[in-house]
Formats: structure tokens, sequence, C-alpha cells
């Protein structure tokens, strides 16, 4: 019997509700999300359940047979429907044609974290990641992937425990095949390659059963084998900041791996939501290649902040034991860092466009903060009580609202009262004009309501232009990049890799970029029944962010 397919987008037809990409600004998502990193960062350990998985199953899962294989590899992929479905959709064509090569899919598809936005629940990971995978691949045929999932900070934000039903329970999400028991995984690939899938929690700790499941599985290594590690972040990247960010992966590769004789040649992680890559040392930059590749479906993530050179781990680390420091180049990018400083340009027009509730809050604190200067009695350029308590409560609050998702470092405080200069200026600036004008000497209630209607929206997205301005200027000292990009939520410039292990053992990376994700779609009913529900009715392509990398 054929299995039903949408005749249309709606909601019934697809049994899922397609999403807009996530208003990153808007306060009450970004209060809602920072009390949840701060009960994470409180209680991450209490909420573990990796210590439970120790009564699951232990499996190593075998994909060695094959003489060759293919793998895909994606991270940060349940955002908004139009970009997510994009990557979702190429990764699904049995083959794809980029620069001239012909790639297959990939008998697997490992996804590196993040898989929901903002936070994870059933609905959640329903609407934003499984309804637009199933739809991509809807049924199961002999060649469709086997799945395995690493769990992100946003997978976490529950516990894990609405990962765990989706990714670890052996269901198929259309035609995708899930095998895992836990949230992390060891796979023998042929040639004696294998994958390790690690889950760090938040970068909290390695748990004991963890660590006795990859203990367990290398003593399947032997020397000369090769492991491709994946980690929900890059901290090869991140330590350069928090020296003690790469300990976790460090301990995995010299205290279980390296003392087998194999070697670690590629890192892999998302998190970053942009494709980079560090080269260590060997001939023509060939030694371990360190590739953030988070370009699944979340917002774009620029790279004219990363450093050119890295030093892993880094020699400022704690960790007595830990392997001796490696130097690494950036050598690919996508998008580069010219294009990504070009693109930040669009700051001003984006951020007020896409976060409307972010432009009424700084309406109405401009309103209250005119109405403040007036209760002077005209005195407002001597009310220095006023302009103080007004400074405080507008840094306070566009701290709260702006980097509500970081760590509150002294620098981070400092930018943020910085940035409330500007904002108590333009409040002053703001209530001397209105105080001039003829609607100013209106009674109440029409004087209040003239504020809101007229002079709260002007207000606003100058207010707007000034967080815009703010975080260009922060984000050329690394403050605030993830905010920047967050405020714009670019879609475009999606990526995600195709990895090759030839008959020869030698094993290609090519990392494939979107440049455009579609945004006009149609239900496809007629179609095979294997073929994607949802059609895009524009040109979708990709092409190689980089020559393809031979290891």
């Amino acid at each position: 019997m054929r299995e039903h397919r949408p005749r249309d987008l709606s909601p019934i037809e697809l049994g899922f509700t397609p999403q807009q990409a996530v208003p990153w600004l808007n306060p009450g998502l970004l209060v809602s999300t920072g009390i949840r990193t701060v009960f994470s960062d409180l209680f991450g350990a209490y909420l573990d359940k990796r210590e439970m998985q120790a009564v699951l199953g232990d499996d190593r899962y075998d994909h060695s047979d094959p003489d060759e294989l293919w793998l895909d590899y994606t991270a940060d992929v349940g955002d908004g429907f139009d970009a997510t479905y994009s990557v979702a959709t190429l990764l699904a064509r049995r083959t794809l044609d980029v620069g001239g090569l012909t790639l297959q899919r990939g008998a697997l598809l490992v996804l590196g974290g993040d898989q929901v936005y903002p936070t994870a629940s059933g609905k959640a990971y329903e609407n934003r990641w499984k309804g637009p995978y199933r739809s991509a691949l809807p049924v199961e045929t002999p060649d469709t992937p086997v799945l395995y999932a690493l769990p992100g900070n946003h997978d976490w934000y529950d516990g894990l425990t609405a990962f765990l039903r989706l990714f670890a329970q052996g269901d198929s999400v259309g035609g995708w095949r899930t095998r895992q028991t836990r949230s992390y995984f060891a796979i023998a690939l042929p040639h004696r390659w294998w994958l390790y899938g690690i889950d760090t929690q938040l970068d909290v700790y390695l748990d004991k059963p963890q660590l006795r499941y990859f203990s367990h599985a290398a003593e399947d290594l032997r020397s000369g084998d090769r492991v491709i590690l994946c980690a929900a972040r890059p901290t090869w990247v991140i330590s350069q900041q928090e020296h003690e960010a790469y300990d976790s992966i460090d301990y995995i590769v010299r205290t279980i791996i390296e003392p087998t004789g194999a070697r670690v040649p590629v890192m892999l992680s998302g998190d970053a939501h942009h494709y980079a890559r560090y080269a260590g040392p060997g001939p023509d930059r060939k030694g371990r290649q360190l590739i953030t590749c988070g370009g699944g479906g979340a917002y774009l993530v620029g790279t004219a902040h990363l450093p050119e050179h890295i030093t892993v781990p880094p020699a400022t680390t704690l960790t007595r034991k830990a392997s001796a420091p490696q130097s690494y180049d950036l050598t690919g990018t996508y998008p580069t860092p010219a294009h990504s400083r070009r693109l930040c340009r669009k700051v001003f027009t984006r951020v007020p466009m896409r976060n409307q509730g972010f432009l009424v809050l700084l309406g109405l604190m401009q309103v209250l903060l005119m109405f403040a200067m007036r209760t002077a009695h005209g005195r407002w350029l001597n009310a220095p009580i006023v302009v103080a308590v007004t400074a405080v409560v507008t840094g306070t609050v566009l701290f709260a609202v702006v980097q509500a998702r970081d760590r509150a470092r002294p620098r981070l405080w400092a930018a943020a009262l910085l940035h409330a200069v500007p904002h108590v200026g333009l409040g002053v600036a703001g209530a001397a004009v209105w105080t001039r004008l003829p609607l100013s000497d209106l009674p109440n209630p029409w004087h209040i309501l003239l504020a809101l209607v007229v002079y709260a929206p002007v207000v606003a997205v100058l207010d707007c232009w000034i967080v815009g301005a703010y975080l260009v200027i922060a984000s050329r000292f690394h403050v605030n990049v993830n905010e920047l990009y967050a405020g714009m939520g670019i879609e475009d410039h999606k990526c995600f890799l195709r990895l090759h292990i030839a008959a020869d053992g030698a094993l290609t990376v090519y990392p494939v970029a979107v440049d455009r994700a579609a945004r006009r779609w149609r239900a496809d009913p007629d179609a095979p029944s294997d073929a994607p529900w949802i059609a895009p009715d524009e040109r979708l392509t990709a092409r190689l962010a980089e020559p393809a990398i031979r290891l």
C-alpha cells in the first residue's frame, strides 16, 4: 500500500508545523533561554542522565564491511524550516553534484549537536527537526542512511530527556534509521577507520560510564588505526580563551586512544555556525585536521573573528599531564572573513526586521526614560539622579537581553556599561526634543498615548541602530560576536561535510557549501514513495567551500 504523501504544506497534511527561524533578540525568548542556561550551569551535574545510561546497551556499531564508504556530517540543524530543510533535502539526495564531482549520499549521517532550538522538548523536536528530516527522506529503503546524533547544549536543556527518546530507542525517522542507545557512540568504519562521538555534557566532565564505554571500544584498536573524533563544541578554538575547554577531548585522546597506537587525524564539531578548518603540522599541512561545521540550519556566524593560529592544547592549561601543545593554522573558512565583515553591515536592517519584540522593549524603555526626564520639571540637565538611575537600569536590561546566553566575564560587564551610555544619551536628546514639541503640552492620557504612538516607534528604531553599531564595534574586539549574528538571523550560507573512505583506505573530506537556502516550496504528492514530500520551487544548489581534503 502506498504511503500517504502530503497534498499541500498545511500542518494537518505534513504532520508537523514548519517553523520560522528563532528571533533570538526577542526579550521573552532571551530571558527564558538565559534562565535555562543558568540552571544548566548550576544544576547540570544533578540533571545528568549519562550515569543512568550505564544500564542501557553498550553496543559498538560496525559499518566496516564495505570496501569503501560515504559518510555525512552536519550540526546545529533544528531551527527555521527553510534553512533546516534545504540542508536535509540535499543530504537525502542519492547523489550530489558539486564542482564537476558527483558525491554519493552517506551510508551514515552523523548529527554533531543542537538538533533543536531554542530549547529541547518533544514538540520542538517534532516541528524543527523530525518533521523536516522525515519529509526529506520519508521511507526506508535498503540504502537509506543510519543516523547517529550527539547532543549539544540546547539538547541538554531538558536534561537530555527528549533527545534520548528520539535518538536512542532504535526508532526510524522517515528513512533515517537510528541505532544508538546512549548519547555517545563508537563506530567501526572500513580499513581500520573509526568514529568516536563523545558527550561532554556542557563541558562539565566525562562520566565514568562513558569512559568505560570508550575504554572497552578501544580494546579493538591497534597500532596504525585512525579515529575521527566528534565533539559538540570546537574546544580547540574555545580553549584559546577558556583554557580548560579542551581538557575532556585531550583526556580521551591521550589516555584511551593513543596508548593503543591509534591516532586521531580528524576532529569534527558543530556549535559554531560556520565552516572552519585548522590544519596541524605535517607535510603540506596534512597533519591533524580540526574542523568545525555547524551550518546545518541555525543562523550563520561569520568567521572574521577566528584566530589565524591556535595552540592546542593551550600552553596555559592547568592539566599537568596534558598532551604536548601543537600549532595549527586556519586554512579554510566558509564564509570567508571578508564576506563575513560585509554581512555585518546588514545589522541595521535585519535586527529591527527580525526582532520586533526587541523593538517594543527599546521603545518602552525610551518612553519611560523620556517621562523620567520630564518629571524633573524640565530641569533634565540638572537631574543627575534620574540620569544615573536610568543609566543603570538601561545598562542592566540591555546586558540581560543582549548577553543573556554568555557568561558574565568582566569585559562583558564593561562592554554592557559602556553600551548604556549612548542609550541614555539618546534618551536625554529625545526628552529635550519632545519637551519642545506642541504635543508635549496635551493633557494626559493624550500625551502618554501620543508618546507611545509617535515617539516610541521612532526612538525604538534609533535605539536599535545604536545596538547594531555596538554589536559591530564589539565584535571587532571578540565581544558579543554570537549576539551580532543571532540578531541578524542570516539563514543562508549553510554547510555540511561529505566524507569518503576509498578502497585504498584514504579519507577525503568534501566541505559542501549552500550559498542560499530555498524559501519557496511545494508539496510533491505524485512523486515516488521514497522521494521527498516537499520539493524546492526554486533552484537549490551546492558547491565546495574549499577543495577536498585528502588524508
